[in-house]
């Protein structure tokens, strides 16, 4: 039951109930399951499935820059802001944001014989089926459902406690335009068009057409144990049944009757029960989900109130949050749904999982885009220190795949060689699509990719991805900031335009606004970004011999980056420059970035710079707490976790419980509730990039790791006195496994490397005994074991007190 995620009601919004359906996936095709016991939706959807996609060609607006740089370096950083944007637009760039399409729904419709009792929704993470099951006078029924990783198919079975007691009316159609954030009068979105739904021979026929002229559509093959099949105005009704089992196959690109005919043929082959097609996927599935595991031995008594990973329902979890502090149970089970969410939403051949992953309800998703300018960063973090490296590769391909365009953007915007990727995409949509400022002049979202490139490297050794994905990438990163960097009169390189995402200096905010002017000049991110991607390319050109003709000249780059700067406060500056001064009012926390997710600055190379990160996390969550959102309170627990905070790390996850998590723990952008702990939006979009943070974090607060160097439990909560993580995945290609009980002063890690290698470790107190297996080391100072050596492919274990 520990994997088991419950819920005592059916989604409940008034519009867009599709917030709070159960999720499941297998990377491409999601299903939201809504739990309705009479009238049943099962949304359907397809992350290949986009409308509004539109292809045009970037004009050269490049000539514009001088006078971009003129302004800013004049003090006239308000002239400077739609300089390029107006000059696209004079050249008729009119590029939009494309849209996912909602697939349908599957619609269930059974009578209710009696009041219902005895209600439950459940979702089995670590198999990902969801059940819904109820009384009905002296009849239980339950829908059982799940999406197969290994058969491109839908299936659910509804089964009732007494012979001949299931009775349904299933039909397929569009998904309903009413289950939406906006009121059905104010949508806008012309599609789907050309809707039809046929009932034929215990297949139901379900297509509509998109904005490409081409259609889009499922089939549905019905198998009744028992009863009798009817069928009425495209709705297949089945009566007197025992068992029912429904097989989905979706397309998303063709014409409707030659797909038709093609997914009947597949359905048509034998096709196992449900059972029988569930275990292969359960264990495709499993193995991912698996590869790590948290226990925090979470049980507490709150007001006799049994607050237990095992038994009690996510609105149990969430109102024990709401009256006190988040419970080490509620911790567990978002952190497993941080993990599944990923899972369910990443497939290699598919698209990364965006803010809302596979499951958008909307005709006009909000935010339903790739945001590279924090928000897919954030929702791949866990992916590497999860143990699951293989779904990093969606990520990889989705960007590779939009070379050309990135290399036209840096060219026509900047006038650069290499590569510029805008924060917002779409699938297959790599040239400039935001015609805003804060997006235009943010360059550093390829060089934060670079960072996952690498990192990829790091935790899985794997050399070949190295020379031929990781650093031709790197290297187009540092090609543009080779042609795009100008050097000041100090030496130093200046970036211009810059901005440190979404934030406006304090100086240029207006009495009464929360927001301005967001164009400035050396944005401390962009040279925390830079720095990283000259770095890593040196030690990939030393490694591989790749491009080591170019190792002198990326040194020479490097020296021109400016040192970081601490202002007044003693906090690191955001902006690097005299002109813009610092504003704590802000969700971003985008210039501390060398603490993380950068390695740069650790406590035990630079104490100086680290205590000035830390001061610059803590301005922001003192000073503007209510400035914060879902994700945000994410980052900075994240950022807590890596500064050895761990109880301040553990308060970030406790507001997002009370604040922003919905019943079903989806999280969302801002309490919708208003109470004073995030920022105030009239709408709560659903922000999943926070669910995968959360799960970040938590790896973060237990294990920290450099090539060489583990730093274990490094940010442990005061809460959690005993506990165990398994399969944490560190940079230098080494599995770890954790179990600590701090009463008793005892801690047990468990290593194996891909490769023979020796490493340092370091303890949270100082190791008073040291017992190791399987290994040899070379001494102990005071909290750090020196020379552990580790031979690839076998298990170290070390027991310490302390």
């Amino acid at each position: 039951m520990e994997n088991i995620l419950k819920m005592k009601y059916p989604a409940s919004w008034h519009t867009a109930a599709w917030r709070e359906a159960f999720p499941a996936g297998n990377g491409k095709i999601g299903i939201s399951v809504y739990g309705a016991v009479h009238d049943e939706t099962i949304m359907l959807t397809h992350g290949d499935l986009w409308y509004n996609c539109n292809n045009q060609t970037l004009p050269d607006v490049s000539y514009k820059l001088p006078e971009v740089r003129k302004k800013l370096f004049e003090g006239r950083a308000e002239e400077s802001e739609y300089i390029l944007i107006d000059a696209l637009k004079e050249k008729g760039y009119r590029h939009s944001i494309a849209w996912p399409l909602p697939l349908g729904d599957l619609k269930i419709k059974m009578p209710c014989c009696a009041p219902f009792k005895n209600y439950c929704r459940t979702l089995d993470m670590g198999t990902g089926e969801i059940k819904v099951s109820w009384q009905d006078g002296h009849n239980h029924f339950q829908r059982s459902q799940f999406v197969s990783r290994t058969d491109e198919l839908i299936v659910s079975r509804i089964e009732g406690s007494s012979r001949n007691a299931v009775n349904a009316e299933l039909t397929l159609d569009i998904h309903d335009r009413r289950d939406s954030y906006k009121p059905f009068t104010e949508a806008k979105a012309p599609l789907p068009v050309e809707v039809e739904t046929l009932t034929k021979d215990r297949y139901i026929y379900y297509a509509a057409k998109n904005d490409d002229g081409t259609d889009f559509g499922v089939v549905a093959r019905v198998v009744a144990d028992g009863g009798c099949y009817s069928y009425s105005q495209g709705k297949l009704i089945i009566e007197n049944a025992n068992i029912l089992t429904i097989y989905l196959k979706v397309f998303i690109k063709g014409e409707r009757n030659e797909k038709w005919s093609q997914l009947e043929n597949e359905l048509s082959s034998q096709l196992g029960p449900y059972d029988e097609l569930f275990k292969p996927h359960a264990r495709a599935h499993g193995k991912l989900f698996h590869s790590s595991s948290l226990d925090l031995q979470s049980e507490i008594d709150t007001e006799n109130l049994l607050i237990s990973k095992n038994n009690t329902s996510n609105e149990e979890l969430l109102m024990d949050a709401y009256e006190g502090e988040a419970s080490t149970a509620i911790l567990e089970k978002m952190w497993a749904f941080g993990r599944y969410l990923l899972i369910s939403s990443s497939v290699e051949g598919g698209n990364p999982c965006s803010l809302l992953g596979l499951w958008c309800g909307e005709y006009e998703g909000f935010w339903s885009f790739n945001m590279a300018n924090e928000n897919i960063q954030m929702i791949y973090w866990q992916a590497l220190s999860g143990n699951m490296p293989q779904l990093l590769l969606v990520v990889f391909d989705y960007y590779d795949r939009m070379m050309g365009d990135f290399r036209s953007n840096a060219r026509n915007i900047f006038g650069c060689r290499g590569i510029y990727i805008p924060a917002v995409t779409t699938p297959g949509e790599g040239l400039l699509q935001c015609l805003s400022p804060h997006i235009i002049h943010w360059t550093g979202a390829a060089g934060w990719l670079a960072q996952h490139y690498y990192d990829y490297y790091l935790y899985t050794q794997d050399e070949k991805f190295l020379c031929e994905r990781a650093l031709p990438f790197l290297y187009e990163t540092a090609l543009f900031y080779e042609d795009f960097f100008i050097t000041g009169d100090d030496g130093y390189y200046i970036s211009i335009p810059s901005q440190s995402p979404e934030n406006t200096p304090g100086n240029y905010l207006k009495e009464g606004q929360a927001d301005g002017i967001k164009t400035t000049i050396n944005a401390t991110m962009d040279f925390a970004i830079a720095k990283e991607v000259l770095l890593h390319l040196i030690q990939g050109a030393e490694i591989t011999g790749v491009y080591s003709n170019d190792i002198d000249k990326w040194k020479c780059m490097l020296e021109k980056i400016p040192p970081y700067q601490i202002n007044e406060d003693g906090a690191v500056r955001e902006w690097m420059h005299p002109l813009f001064k610092d504003n704590y009012h802000h969700r971003h926390q985008s210039h501390l970035y060398p603490v993380f997710p950068g390695v740069e600055i650790t406590e035990e190379e630079n104490q100086e710079l680290f205590k000035a990160f830390l001061k610059a996390v803590e301005k922001r969550l003192v000073v503007g707490l209510n400035e914060q959102t879902s994700w945000s309170l994410a980052h900075m627990a994240n950022v807590y976790a890596r500064l050895g905070e761990g109880d301040k790390s553990l308060e970030c996850l406790g507001i997002i419980s009370r604040s922003t998590v919905l019943n079903n723990f989806f999280t969302v952008h801002n309490d919708w509730r208003r109470m004073g702990v995030s920022m105030e939006l009239d709408l709560a979009p659903v922000q999943l990039d926070s669910n995968m943070g959360w799960t970040a974090a938590i790896n973060e607060m237990l294990l920290f790791s450099k090539p060489g160097f583990l730093k274990v439990l490094p940010a442990l909560p005061s809460r959690w006195n005993k506990g165990s993580i398994k399969g944490l995945l560190c940079r230098g290609g080494i599995e770890v496994s954790l179990k600590w009980d701090m009463e008793q002063r005892i801690l047990l890690v468990e290593l194996e490397s891909k490769k023979s290698q020796a490493v340092r470790l370091k303890f949270p107190y100082a190791v008073k005994g040291l017992s190791v297996q399987e290994a040899l080391y070379k001494e102990i100072k005071g909290n750090m074991v020196e020379g552990v050596r580790l031979e690839e492919g076998i298990k170290v274990n070390l027991y310490t007190t302390f």
